[in-house]
This record gives structure tokens, C-alpha cells and sequence, in this order.
């Protein structure tokens, strides 16, 4: 485990780490799940995770639309899909989101924010990342 205290910028650096460590299993989904309190980074990392991979468009919360499906430019993976759990009601709202089909393809980056509102679904081999508040310009990582 890593535990670390950063500045914003610097957990752009820090999620630029991270992602080089990543490469697909040879079964199933890589899943890396980002848990904290609202306003702890965990948008912010998985925005710098998509630079990481080469994605240009502009990555935003999916709130609202629970889940977005981007096209990894560079790297190994052939998805990155950033999951946002917070309106969820339980792992059975991953159903129509095909999270069953979507965890099997070895191919898949998934990052899941708000993991505990759908813990059971979330397959023990998980990476687990954490962000605290700690003021305005420093988040705590913990991995």
C-alpha cells in the first residue's frame, strides 16, 4: 500500500505513475476502483488516467449518465469506461450498463467511482485507490 499527500497538479503526475503500471489481465476487465468524499479528486485522477491513455475529449463526472465510453488512443487497452456509482442503489444497477459482459472483456480499463454503493458486484482482484480532502490544494492518495 502507498499512501501520499499531494497537490492537485501533482496527483496528475501521480495518476501518470499509476497508469503506467496498468496492462490488461488475460481475463477479464482491469478494474481500478476511486473511493472518497465528494470533492476528494477522484474525477480529477481518472481525467488525468484518460490523458494518460491518450484521451483528448473532454473527461467529465458521468453523474448523470452513470457511465462513458472512450477509445484509449495509446496503450494496451481498447476501452476506458469511467463509471460514476454515486446514484446507484446496489450492484444490481450494474446490470443494464451489461457490467456482466463489461468485466469479462480482458480489453477493458473500468474506473468505478463511489465503489461501495455497488461493493458486491466488484471482483476481488479490484486495484483500490482512496482520496481524502486534506484542504483546497492537497488531496491524501492512498493505494
Amino acid at each position: 500500500m502507498r499512501s501520499l499527500s499531494v497537490s492537485i497538479e501533482e496527483l496528475g503526475k501521480l495518476a501518470g505513475e499509476f497508469a503506467a503500471r496498468l496492462t490488461p489481465k488475460e481475463k477479464g476487465a482491469t478494474i481500478v476502483t476511486l473511493s472518497g468524499s465528494l470533492g476528494a479528486g477522484k474525477t480529477a485522477f481518472a481525467k488525468a488516467l484518460a490523458r494518460e491513455f491518450g484521451i483528448e475529449e473532454d473527461v467529465t463526472s458521468p453523474t448523470f449518465v452513470i457511465e462513458k465510453i472512450y477509445v484509449p488512443a495509446k496503450g494496451a487497452f481498447s476501452r476506458f469506461i469511467h463509471i460514476d456509482a454515486y446514484r446507484l442503489n446496489g450492484e444490481h444497477d450494474l446490470d443494464v450498463l451489461g457490467w456482466k459482459e463489461l468485466i469479462q472483456e480482458s480489453g477493458n480499463l473500468i474506473i468505478l467511482e463511489w465503489p461501495e454503493k455497488v461493493e458486491g458486484a466488484i471482483p476481488a482482484d479490484a486495484l483500490n485507490v482512496k482520496l481524502e480532502f486534506v484542504d483546497e490544494h492537497t488531496r491524501k492518495i492512498i493505494w
